[in-house]
């Protein structure tokens, strides 16, 4: 066991005092240790409740011969984040969470782990962990939370924000918002549609580091300890196995969760998220593969905010494994890999099937015959752009407009509630990216209002930050190179005619390659916007978003 090498022989006599200063047994140390990483805090509504999925993990390893020592991680509300300052920590956090992890299994050797987190960040930051160790590990989330109800309609935290739009334009008033404000998150979990988290919880079920229902057993739900329990347990069966994560995590396991993803319309951030799992666990995935299979992968799954649908209806149609089998139907999927189970994915999901046809559509009656997301390039995104082009109005998928530049977000969104946006429009927010947030801060707050405008068929939206997973609308993130860094996107002037052919992955703006260049002979690298503390270290570090963002 690798925690022999601080609790066996005469020299490791001072390590054993302190595991008895904290009332360890003689039986509990010569017992495989297993960190419990919990995420668990009082900000975080999907994480609030995590102390009771930590407990659930800790009896089931200790009922597999295992000895459970919890260690936290720290989580950052995307949804609290929003708007201001806070935005440009959540993406620079994910690291920070790989990082501390790391650290403490490293120093106190530890021979497993279960993972507890829920939320957007947190979710990837501990895959990311578990590739880099390559130590046995089950991730187990928290679970989604579910929608809320306004008269007789679900209601999400993405209804919330639109909603604000829709006051400005005076189709609700403030009482009516207050209102909605008070259903929308009814309690604790991930947010209730198919946004960033829930994506991510689904896709590590995909990959193969999640068990069957980790993505769409709902907090609330009895299922949900029962899961945690089970991750104890099968945690000590890969550890007696020795299954590491990089045993799971091949390339052939990350092209099925990008078929999942795909099939299911997930979260834009993923496009982020997958490349910087794989970078950790040594494996290059490159851009052009979500397009590549996009193209041959059905697109079965509605849910919010592309469609009406939310988690706990995904759950009740028999969830991932149903959706994986009925895309294995069209020989998408590789079945023979290994997962945390201990069993191949074919065996995981030979008994699944289609419980509700409305949630999950057949491969012979989907939503569209290609999947959810789309990666764009063209003079304005060399390195590429990303578009959820499931969550895009068909009239929005070719678009032809004025450039309208903003510098920030705080800008965009000022002009967008005072009504200086036009009908064909294309709002364009830069110096947002990795390097120039730092942070590459979600456009929520300008994608709902424009969508509670009701504008969201006739202005679009493009910027080197990213989005929400509760976006929709023709709003194209992930510009690539970014403003920072001399992008062609830090050359537009206002006015510029952009181009947008979704259908053909076309982004450009209408200006000669005589023009550009002269343009870039003028322009010079702006001053940082944050130039001490952890961002300014994160932004000198950090890379493209086309490559995951990753540190080097």
């Amino acid at each position: 066991m690798r925690s022999d090498s601080i609790k066996k022989g005469p020299m490791r006599a001072p390590t054993r005092a302190l595991f008895y200063g904290m009332g360890f047994t003689d039986e509990e140390i010569n017992r495989p240790l297993i960190g419990i990483v919990n995420s668990q805090n009082e900000i975080v509504a999907g994480h609030v409740h995590l102390d009771r999925i930590a407990q659930a993990a800790k009896m089931g390893v200790a009922m597999a011969g295992g000895t459970p020592i919890e260690f936290p991680a720290i989580g950052i509300c995307d949804g609290i984040a929003m708007g201001h300052i806070g935005m440009k920590y959540p993406l620079a956090s994910r690291e920070l969470i790989t990082d501390s992890i790391e650290a403490m299994v490293i120093a106190h050797g530890f021979d497993g782990l279960v993972l507890i987190p829920n939320c957007d960040k947190i979710v990837p930051g501990m895959l990311m962990a578990a590739a880099r160790l390559n130590i046995p590990a089950v991730v187990v989330s928290g679970g989604p939370m579910y929608a809320g109800r306004y008269k007789g309609q679900d209601v999400d935290f993405s209804t919330c924000i639109e909603k604000i739009g829709s006051l400005s334009t005076g189709e609700i008033t403030e009482e009516e918002l207050s209102a909605i404000e008070h259903e929308a998150c009814p309690g604790c979990g991930s947010c209730s549609g198919l946004f960033t988290a829930n994506s991510m919880n689904c896709l590590t079920e995909a990959l193969g580091l999640g068990l069957p229902g980790n993505g769409t057993i709902p907090a609330y739900h009895g299922a949900r300890i029962a899961l945690a329990k089970k991750a104890g347990m099968q945690v000590m069966e890969m550890v007696t196995r020795d299954i590491k994560p990089r045993d799971i995590l091949t390339r052939e396991a990350f092209e099925n969760a990008i078929t999942v993803d795909m099939g299911m319309a997930g979260s834009s951030n993923t496009v982020l998220h997958l490349p910087a799992i794989a970078h950790e666990a040594g494996i290059k995935l490159e851009l052009d593969i979500f397009d590549k299979i996009s193209q041959r992968t059905p697109y079965l799954c509605k849910l919010s905010p592309s469609g009406h649908h939310h988690m706990q209806d995904l759950h009740e149609a028999g969830g991932i494994p149903a959706l994986m089998k009925e895309l294995s139907k069209k020989n998408l999927l590789y079945l023979d890999l290994i997962t945390v189970t201990g069993k191949t994915v074919g065996e995981n999901i030979k008994d699944a099937y289609i419980q509700n046809p409305e949630v999950i559509k057949s491969v012979e009656k989907p939503y569209r015959e290609t999947g959810g997301l789309a990666i764009l390039r063209g003079n304005l995104a060399p390195d590429g752009a990303v578009v959820k082009e499931a969550a895009v109005a068909p009239e929005m998928l070719y678009h032809e407009g004025p450039a309208r530049i903003f510098n920030s977000e705080e800008e965009a969104v000022d002009a967008i509630f005072a009504k200086k946006i036009n009908k064909g429009d294309v709002i364009v927010i830069r110096y947002e990216g990795p390097k120039g947030g730092p942070g590459m801060r979600e456009m929520l707050s300008p994608t709902s209002a424009i969508a509670g405008m009701g504008l969201d068929k006739d202005v679009a939206l493009i910027t080197d930050g990213r989005f929400s997973g509760a976006t929709r609308g023709a709003s194209i993130g992930h510009v690539s190179p970014e403003a920072m860094e001399g992008g062609p996107i830090a050359l537009l002037e206002e006015g510029d005619i952009i181009r947008i052919d979704i259908k053909n992955k076309r982004l450009d703006v209408v200006l000669s390659d005589e023009e550009m260049a002269a343009r870039r002979a003028k322009w010079q690298t702006p001053e940082p916007k944050i130039k001490t503390g952890y961002l300014a270290r994160y932004a000198r570090m950090v890379t493209s978003a086309c490559t995951g963002a990753v540190l080097k």
